[in-house]
């Protein structure tokens, strides 16, 4: 799988989901979400973090710096779906560690999995929200029971910086989800389809919440940038 490197931001170019989770599986890594905004505002520590790992296109402007830098065809690969691709795909064999949200919205995700993945095989899971020592228990956790994909949704860097931690313990699939329990459990509605499958989800997240505009002028700027090779 090829990958490419803008703003010294290395994403992968995976031609399907399937390409992404093989290889994921293949190299036991941390699946990385990239997007217009961290590449634009990429800082030395965000760029570490995603160049050690599986940086994947999560958003339009990723899928459009890989075309530019001569990557064709490039899938964009939501992170909100990716995670239950993973699931649907390896939950008869596979064994899985939930982390994030609120107590009712982890637990609303584990037991809505459970109906949907009959006999998926999910460890242990806990709330986002974690004291030092709860930081510990975890990690020791993760050491001893030892499950081959974690799901950390917690929002970034924090959720990267806890699964690089997490795999210093215990190899296995890491990716960080953000805020995709919450859309798993209509806490947060996702754009109609029609909008994500045109990649304007960004447009109606505009629409319904205007005053995001000052964050979607940059993807403007991004694509202006990309263009002219400023990239």
């Amino acid at each position: 799988m090829e990958s490419r490197l803008t703003n010294n931001v290395r994403c992968f170019a995976p031609t399907s989901r399937k390409e992404l989770m093989d290889y994921a599986f293949e190299q036991r890594s941390i699946l990385v979400a990239v997007n217009a905004e961290k590449i634009l505002h990429a800082t030395e520590q965000s760029r570490a973090i995603i160049n050690r790992n599986i940086g994947y296109p999560d958003g339009i402007g990723a899928v459009w710096a890989l075309k530019k830098k001569g990557c064709n065809p490039v899938e964009k690969i939501p992170g909100c779906e990716l995670w239950l691709d993973i699931v649907k795909e390896y939950h008869p064999t596979k064994s899985f560690y939930l982390l994030g949200g609120t107590n009712e919205v982890i637990q609303e995700t584990v037991d809505r999995l459970r109906k949907e993945f009959p006999g998926i095989n999910v460890l242990s899971y806990r709330n986002g929200y974690l004291s030092d020592d709860e930081r510990k228990d975890l990690i020791l956790d993760i050491a001893e029971k030892k499950p081959d994909i974690v799901f950390v949704a917690m929002g970034s860097p924090k959720q990267e910086l806890l699964m690089e931690e997490m795999y210093r313990h215990h190899p296995a699939v890491y990716q960080g989800l953000g805020g995709s329990f919450d859309v798993y459990t209509n806490k947060v509605k996702r754009a109609p389809k029609w909008w994500v499958k045109n990649n304007l989800e960004w447009a109606y997240r505009l629409v319904k919440q205007p005053s995001r505009i000052k964050r979607q002028i940059h993807l403007i700027r991004f694509f202006v940038l990309l263009q002219f090779n400023r990239l």
